[in-house]
Parts: C-alpha cells; structure tokens; sequence
C-alpha cells in the first residue's frame, strides 16, 4: 500500500440556485483502501451524452465564460431560471462525472482476489471517473485483455452493455427484429455489428446520406435516411422486411417514434387476412433511451390499439437481468472489445481541457463520430 497518492484532481459540475453553472477541477484526498478495495489510476473516460447531461445541464452554452477558481481553470454558465425549480435535488452541490472508464491499478488492498489486479489494466464502471484517481471494490472492475489499452476499455460498458441489452430486451420480450434510431453513432455501430454477428435483423434509422454510408461499409442491410422525401414509404418497406416490432430511439422528442409505430401497424397489415377497426393485434413498442431532440414526442395514435411507448435504461436492465446474466454480457464484451465493441475518438483532452469553453462546444455538438476521450492522466 505504500506509494498511494494523498489526493488527486476531479471534475465537478455544480449548478448554483443562484442560476449558474460552474465545472471545476478539485482536489479531493485519496482514503485508505479496504481489504477488497483498488485504486486506478484513470487514464481514459468517455464523454457520453448520459455524461453531458449531468457535466451541462440545461445551461445556456452561449453565456459559456473561461474563469479560475483555487488557482485552477473553470467554466461558467447562465441556467434559465425557469428550469431551476426542476433541478431542485442537485442545486448548489458540486457533483463528479463520467459513468465510466479504465486504467492501471497502482494499489490495492489486502485481499487476494484484490492484489491479484495489481499493476493490470482494467475498466471499471461506478460514477466519478473524470478524475486522476478512482478508489473501487475489486469485484467491480473488468480487466482488460492482453494487449488492450486503457483507450481500448475505456467505453467498454455504457454503449456495448446497451446495445447488448437492447439484443436481450427483443428476445425476452419475444420481438425478433428491431429498428434503431441515431444508427451511425458509435453504439449505433456495435448493435449492427452485434446483428450481424447474432443474425438479428436490424433497421437502421440515420438522418444523412453521410451516415448511411457508414453503416452501409459496415454490412447494414437496411438503413433508411430520415430525410428522404420517401422516408415514411422506405421506413415502412424496410420493417416489413425485417418483421421488426420493437425499437429503440435515441431521438425522443418529434414525430419519429410515432412514425415507426405507423411504419410498424402499415407494415403488419399487409399481410393482414381481415380488416380490424383496432387495427393489428400484434403489439408494437417503441423504448426511448435518449434525448437528442428535446421537443415533446408527438404521437399520432393511427397504429391501432396494441402499442406502447415507454422509456428504457441500462442500469434498471441489468438490474433486471441480475449478476449471472451481467457478467454473460460483460464476458461477451471483453472477448470482442477490439471487433465488435471497438470504439473510435475524435480527441483525446486533459481535465484541464475539458473545461475551455470552445472545447466543450465542440464535444456538446454530439456529432455522430464525433467522441471526445478524457485522459485525466494527461499534461502532469
């Protein structure tokens, strides 16, 4: 145990009654480790849209200022103060980001199974890992395989454990195909690759030319463009094709999870045998699972009576699924991490970085390809 660090820099983000919002770097003092516990020194974090939701908020980019605060870079920002009664639970308290990432063990406690990680590389899941150091139980890290990269392990979690999940929640809820929406992210790439691999069949929804291409060179067989002229016929085909009546949207706000649902009760019935004034009996479901469109989601109802739309998360998944599956579904991610659940970055940047403000407009555009990588480790 000799050798551990006394304190290390964390990112904070903290959004004051006062309607600001302010991200700065603290130092926080490292704890004894517990017999079962390790510490990592991180060295690869994401920037995932769940992790921008908390690190921004709803705060006005625009008023985005460069400041200092205990000698050390910081950002603030106006919040509309009509949003503040909302953020009522995490007013005025300065919270850690970044649900994931990896790193090297540099100590661990006394227990075996923990000084049998020591000096390996290893992701790791659990809050807070936009830091320089990360103190967890031994059990909840994942090494790495030999030869990976802290870069490599880094979104070996939030996105593989989605798209995976996403797998299982058709065939438990007895779908058999399913239709994606934000397709050419990069968890968008993983579940192609995934139902390729698994022989689900998948169609892809995507808003360019320039991101059907990428899922096209990747073997996507059907991939419609939101933005065609045909989108809803093209949709409609696709799905009739496929049989998919389940999908997951990214999108949330608009009119699209009501046009799968459209798509979905067209589809059906076309091979309808009878008319029904309620429409298809075969159950149509649309999960949103993020907000990139803001707006309201706006349902039409021209789907019948069997149909749901309702909201979908990884953690009450697994949750769900309980250890024995998570650790299936962990396994499967570690044996392919630089095939199917290999991830790409646009920039790798500092802690100190990730508090400019013309840095953080550019990770916060959410560009599909566009992934920011923080490496905490970088610039000491």
């Amino acid at each position: 145990m000799s050798g551990i660090p006394e304190s290390g820099l964390q990112l904070r983000s903290e959004i004051k009654s006062t309607g600001e919002l302010e991200i700065s770097l603290a130092e926080v003092k490292i704890a004894p480790l517990a017999a079962d516990e390790v510490l990592v020194r991180v060295e690869a974090s994401p920037l995932n849209p769940s992790d921008l939701g908390l690190l921004l908020g709803p705060a006005d980019l625009s008023t985005l200022k460069a400041e200092t605060k205990d000698g050390r870079p910081s950002v603030t920002a106006s919040v509309p103060p009509q949003v503040l009664p909302a953020l009522k639970a995490r007013l005025d308290q300065a919270m850690p980001v970044g649900n994931e990432g990896a790193g090297v063990v540099i100590a661990t406690g006394s227990d075996p199974a923990a000084q049998a990680l020591m000096g390996k590389t290893v992701a790791l899941l659990g809050g807070a890992m936009y830091a320089q150091y990360r103190t967890v139980r031994a059990a909840e890290v994942l090494p790495l395989p030999a030869g990976a990269t802290a870069a490599d392990g880094a979104s070996c979690f939030v996105n593989p454990l989605t798209a995976l999940g996403m797998v299982e929640t058709m065939r438990a809820e007895g779908h058999t195909a399913l239709v994606h929406t934000a397709a050419a992210s990069n968890l968008g790439q993983m579940l192609n690759k995934i139902c390729l691999k698994d022989g689900v069949p998948l169609v892809n929804i995507v808003r360019s030319a320039e991101q059907a291409k990428i899922l096209t060179d990747l073997g996507a067989k059907y991939v419609v463009d939101s933005t065609s002229p045909n989108f809803q016929a093209e949709l409609t085909d696709a799905i009739e094709a496929t049989g998919a009546t389940l999908a997951f949207d990214a999108i949330g706000g608009g009119k699209l999870a009501s046009q799968i649902l459209t798509a979905m009760e067209t589809a059906l019935n076309r091979k309808a045998g009878a008319y029904s004034r309620y429409g298809s009996s075969t159950h149509k479901q649309v999960y949103i699972y993020g907000g990139l469109d803001l707006r309201p989601s706006e349902l039409a109802r021209n789907y019948g009576m069997a149909w749901g739309v309702g909201g979908w998360l990884l953690t009450p998944f697994l949750a769900k699924l309980g250890a024995e599956g998570a650790q299936r579904l962990r396994k499967r991610v570690a044996d392919e991490l630089k095939t199917t659940f290999a991830s790409h970055y646009t920039a790798e940047i500092s802690l100190a970085d990730a508090v400019k403000p013309e840095v953080i407009t550019a990770y916060n555009r959410k560009g599909t390809g566009a992934k920011y990588l923080i490496n905490p480790a970088k610039g000491l």
